[in-house]
């Protein structure tokens, strides 16, 4: 809990910070939370935050091209920031396996909708997690 409320922070100041990455922190909070408590897992899914920049990613591994670009080209200043200040051999081969790494799954494992697929993918999610916290309501 306190590790996704740490990164979930994280993950908000990034939205205003340029150079902070979102997603990733956004991803922890979801993990952590998922982990540790329904409540607080629910809750962080029904942020607009979530909705934003995480649901489509989460629920389907699918992001607009758009979304994409700009992730990977904020993860590609960080990485290339790191890579310019370490001075060992060995960790920016690393960072550039890391990069290499990122590149492969994001061209392989996610997949690039338009805004209308996004839409549309919002609100299905959306009536299917009100049937969802209907069940969870009626089961308490």
């Amino acid at each position: 809990m306190v590790i996704g409320t740490i990164s979930g922070i994280l993950g908000f100041i990034g939205i205003i910070l340029p150079g902070l990455p979102t997603t990733p922190f956004l991803l922890i909070t979801l993990i952590a939370y998922s982990k540790g408590s329904k409540r607080f897992y629910t809750w962080f899914t029904q942020t607009s935050f979530y909705t934003k920049y995480l649901q489509s990613i989460h629920e389907r591994n699918s992001m607009t091209r758009k979304h994409k670009r700009v992730l990977m080209l904020w993860s590609d200043l960080v990485v290339l920031i790191s890579f310019i200040m370490v001075d060992h051999a060995m960790l920016r081969g690393m960072l550039i396996g890391l990069v290499i790494v990122k590149y492969w799954y994001f061209h392989y494992f996610v997949t690039i909708i338009d805004n209308s697929q996004c839409i549309r993918q919002e609100m299905s999610i959306n009536k299917n997690n009100h049937v969802y916290k209907q069940r969870i309501e009626g089961s308490q």
